[in-house]
């Protein structure tokens, strides 16, 4: 009996990392050359663009031009989610990177985080459901990590972007009040 319990135990001791892991979809890697039906932009309305699943999502051009939600994703990103999740969604020695977290958890739970913070061990997201500079552009800031954690655009600044349509423009006037 004291074999099977030293084994139940090890079980769980092992079990608890990968568990842990699991967790933390900021370490899970993600190959774009993988079927990502999360992706695919099924799609336009207004200057968004939406997988078949109605899910906002980037579009690049061949010539590296982005959407404007994902040019503006970066902008927001950069004014209120680099301070701890690092330039470009890379993370920092503070807080994960979140570029693939907008590929592994989708768009509802990354939603949901945003808007209700999360606490997992010692880290803590804040909620952010009350500010606006964040919560009128959750949709941008989301199109951009998933981008990045797609691979689709490099570090940085993106080079050319879309127009902003009058549609995004309404939207954004109307949030902010």
């Amino acid at each position: 009996m004291r074999i099977a319990k030293r084994f139940i135990a090890t079980g769980l001791i092992t079990a608890l990392p990968l568990a842990a892991a699991a967790a933390n979809w900021s370490d899970q890697p993600v190959d774009p050359a993988d079927d990502h039906p999360e992706v695919p932009v099924a799609y336009e309305e207004g200057g968004r663009y939406y997988t078949d699943d109605d899910i906002p999502t980037f579009n690049i051009a061949d010539d590296g031009t982005v959407d404007w939600l994902t040019f503006s994703g970066f902008r927001r990103y950069h004014a209120e989610c680099h301070v701890c999740h690092g330039p470009d969604g890379e993370g920092s020695t503070y807080a994960p990177k979140i570029k693939n977290s907008a590929v592994q958890m989708g768009y509802y739970d990354f939603y949901d985080v945003v808007v209700n913070g999360r606490t997992v061990g010692n880290s803590v997201m804040p909620h952010f459901g009350a500010n606006p500079n964040v919560m009128c552009y959750l949709d941008d800031i989301y199109v951009y990590l998933k981008a990045r954690g797609m691979d689709a655009i490099p570090r940085g600044r993106p080079g050319k972007k879309e127009a902003k349509s009058d549609s995004i423009r309404e939207a954004e006037d109307a949030c902010m009040g």
